[in-house]
């Protein structure tokens, strides 16, 4: 039998932490999305509608790419303080790749590593 595959993620908007679950140990990377506050000022004073249309695109690029992570899971925890844990269930869901994937969305504030490997470490055990 094989074992199950699991994998916590703490995210926002900005940046998601993926802990990686394998016998009670944790193996921690960090993901980047791709913009940033200071690009976000500079494309606002171009142009509202310019800057909505680049984030949706950094936006889905950034979700895309956690998802080619989760696809190698069987089981994943997302958890954090902003919508984008929810956001990226929803864009799951609608992808059929994800039907096996035991995926559980839990509202958690911000935390250090040490909070963040407990809180995954306590779920899945």
């Amino acid at each position: 039998m094989t074992e199950t595959r699991k994998i916590g993620i703490w995210m926002d908007h900005a940046s998601a932490n993926l802990m990686a679950f394998t016998n009670g140990s944790i193996d921690t990377k960090t993901l980047k999305s791709a913009i940033t506050h200071e690009e976000e000022v500079h494309t606002l004073n171009r142009s509202e509608r310019i800057m909505h249309s680049k984030e949706q695109h950094q936006e889905s690029a950034y979700y895309k790419h956690l998802g080619e992570v989760i696809n190698h899971y069987d089981e994943v925890l997302l958890f954090g303080p902003t919508d984008a844990k929810t956001e990226l269930f929803n864009q799951l869901r609608k992808d059929h790749r994800f039907e096996n994937v035991k995926i559980n969305i839990r509202p958690a504030d911000k935390m250090t590593e040490n909070q963040q490997h407990a809180f995954v470490k306590g779920y899945f055990s």
